[in-house]
């Protein structure tokens, strides 16, 4: 009797064992010191500049086919663009979106952006979102989501509202608004 006993035990603490591997854990969000989720606005101005001395978005590949693609479609490039308050590109630095876009859509021009958008400026500094979706450049206003961030910007999600400010159909350099809505904590 005694070992069918032993036998079950170890059965048992084995299944169990098995499914709760030292891999995980829950935790409570207040022990990473997460307290009550707010709701930020945060407006800027993006300026992306592939002309010039000193451009900051530049080609690192391209499709045999792009050159004769009416939608650009696969080009891509990196950027490290510079974020103002103001549309001037002398206004007030707030950050830098940094990351890739490449035009994506074979009819249509539109870019697949991934983009970390690394704020310098007051409570924010060092703190990043991180934006990934499907950008319609040409639209007059698009909607971006935001899917995370780190810094102040923790666990953050929400949405871009991005709005064409100025293009210079010749170079390709760009001015867009932003205006992110942002859940963090």
């Amino acid at each position: 009797m005694a070992i069918w006993f032993i036998t079950l035990t170890l059965l048992f603490s084995s299944v169990a064992a098995a499914e709760n591997p030292d891999f995980y854990e829950y935790i409570s969000p207040s022990s990473l010191g997460l307290k009550k989720e707010k709701l930020l606005h945060l407006h800027f101005f993006f300026h992306d500049v592939s002309s010039g001395p000193k451009p900051t978005a530049v080609t690192i590949a391209q499709a045999q086919t792009t050159a004769n693609s009416s939608s650009f479609f696969g080009l891509l490039m990196i950027a490290d663009d510079p974020l103002t308050v103001g549309p001037d590109p002398g206004s007030k630095l707030v950050g830098r979106g940094q990351g890739l876009y490449g035009f994506a859509d074979q009819k249509e021009v539109a870019l697949a952006m991934l983009f970390n958008f690394v704020f310098t400026e007051g409570k924010f500094n060092g703190s990043t979102l991180s934006l990934l979706g499907r950008n319609l450049i040409f639209h007059d206003e698009r909607e971006l989501p935001i899917v995370g961030g780190s810094g102040v910007f923790k666990f953050a999600r929400g949405f871009a509202h991005a709005k064409k400010y100025s293009l210079d159909t010749k170079t390709g350099d760009t001015v867009v608004e932003y205006n992110f809505y942002v859940f963090h904590y």
